[in-house]
């Protein structure tokens, strides 16, 4: 173990209530959101039979960053995951940005899943008002949450498994059509080709829409920050991460597949409903009852995960100073309950303004958060190319679990997501998202500035992914605060 574990053991710990079938829930759950069921739909309709190759692309990039982080995640696993790489890697500062950007992304992402689950049950109980309802769901959930990390991911594994036995159901009733086993089916691929061919749009479309694919995938990467609480983290992040291949081939491609073979990839009903068009083709009774529920769950499930999210990430500033330490008290169940509230009040508060001014506040808080997960997924690169170098000078041995083809695969996936960035910095339909994102970044460097100068040097620091001692490990820390040009010189170096 790092000689710098015993200044850890004098902070609060979570507790290790994640079993390894939670854990391979939890990556599952992350990565199957409502944006399959329903925004899949806009995909579809902006570039036509070709979504399957722009989801494809954006699975490749997500399977490389995962498989970057599971390295890090499995060589040493900590509270905060990718937030305390960030700043071994690259800074304090770096660190600070990431985590708050990662922390303020999951708390809209609280709001928006409230207010989307609120509507969905709206349309059983419409004389409810939304704003009742959003706020029941995240008082629930919240109220789970507040139990025990064996409470959230037995919620977690059972909206997962729902999730699951949903996909592939679907995937196997879509099979049967396309080979002609359902009665009254139309086999074969025809209509990947017969309304405009398979690119009606064109491939600059296709590419484009590897933008809005990429964000689909956000979630994945939960699974690393709660591996600080598995019962085995190394087994539990090698098996999740190891299954990521299967679970986007088969769920995202494979269901868009299905999708634009079944039914016409123009028809209105896939832009508002892609899973429900393709049940109303086949004859399915109920379909719209049925895709509300799985969508619901869908939504659920990422509101679960979002409570969980913000929580352990803003804890984990705490150790480090970079978040109030009146957030690091645990409950007895080892749960951060100040943390979840926080994160719970910030929701209300935005369902509240929801509520008061509709749209407007909904479309704020959309373009806010839109870019921030892609700037999080970048450092996530670079700094997994800064300390698998370190590791392979000082502690090769922990390197259980390896990027492919390190360096260059590395290299390439920062340029991939480098271009992803800047498609959307260009891109009219997402310039928006990317400028408001980049003032949310600019407002959390501003609150770093503040901190640097203002607040309290933190007492102690994670443990450094190498054998260094504490005094080590200390100065290092010292070095950074008084060098705010280190992340650059360590990206520069990197990269050359």
């Amino acid at each position: 173990m790092d000689s710098a574990e015993p200044r850890q053991a004098e902070s609060p710990s979570l507790s290790k209530g994640l079993k390894n079938r939670h854990m391979n829930l939890i990556a599952i759950g992350g990565v199957i959101g409502a944006g399959l069921f329903v925004g899949s739909g806009v995909v579809i309709s902006s570039t036509g039979p070709a979504a399957i190759v722009s989801f494809s692309i954006a699975g490749l990039i997500t399977l490389l960053l995962m498989r970057m982080l599971a390295e890090m995640a499995v060589a040493r696993p900590v509270v905060g995951s990718f937030y305390v790489y960030a700043r071994q890697a690259l800074g304090q500062r770096a660190g600070f940005a990431t985590g708050w950007m990662y922390w303020y992304f999951f708390v809209i992402v609280v709001a928006i899943e409230a207010i989307a689950g609120g509507r969905i049950i709206q349309l059983w109980f419409p004389d409810i008002p939304l704003w009742i309802l959003s706020l029941g769901l995240m008082i629930i959930l919240s109220a789970t949450n507040m139990v025990s990390a064996r409470s959230f991911g037995e919620f977690e594994y059972w909206f997962s498994s729902i999730k699951v036995v949903a996909i592939v159901v679907f995937l196997c009733l879509g099979i049967l059509w396309i080979t002609g086993v359902w009665p009254d089916s139309t086999p074969g691929f025809g209509n990947l080709f017969d309304h405009g061919g398979f690119t009606p749009l064109g491939w600059g479309a296709v590419m484009a829409a590897v933008v809005p694919c990429v964000a689909f995938y956000t979630g994945a990467e939960i699974v690393t920050i709660a591996a600080a609480e598995a019962e085995d983290p190394e087994r539990s992040v090698k098996r999740a991460m190891r299954s990521i291949v299967a679970r986007i081939v088969t769920f995202y491609v494979g269901s868009i597949f299905v999708v634009v073979c079944i039914q016409r990839w123009d028809a209105e009903s896939v832009g508002i409903s892609p899973y429900a068009a393709v049940l109303d083709v086949m004859g399915i009774p109920a379909v719209s009852v049925i895709m509300n529920g799985i969508v619901l769950t869908a939504v659920l499930s990422c509101l679960n995960s979002a409570l969980y999210t913000t929580s352990r990430m803003l804890f984990a500033l705490t150790r480090n100073g970079d978040a109030p330490k009146f957030f690091t008290k645990l409950s007895k169940g080892g749960v951060p309950r100040r943390a979840i509230l926080l994160g719970t009040t910030v929701g209300y508060i935005s369902v509240i303004c929801v509520y008061l001014w509709g749209e407007v506040v909904f479309t704020f808080l959309v373009n806010s958060y839109g870019a921030v997960a892609l700037f999080v997924y970048l450092v996530i690169a670079i700094s997994q190319v800064v300390l698998r170098k370190r590791l392979d000078r000082e502690d090769p041995a922990a390197l259980k679990l390896k990027m492919w083809l390190f360096p260059w695969l590395s290299y390439a996936t920062i340029a991939l997501m480098l271009s992803v960035i800047a498609a959307m910095a260009i891109l009219p339909s997402t310039q928006s998202q990317f400028l408001m994102s980049g003032l949310t970044l600019i407002v959390i460097l501003l609150g770093y500035e503040m901190r640097r100068r203002y607040g309290k040097r933190p007492e102690s620091d994670q443990a450094h992914p190498t054998r260094a001692d504490a005094a080590g490990d200390a100065q290092a820390n010292e070095e950074d605060a008084e060098q705010p040009g280190k992340m650059e010189t360590d990206l520069t170096r990197t990269l050359h």
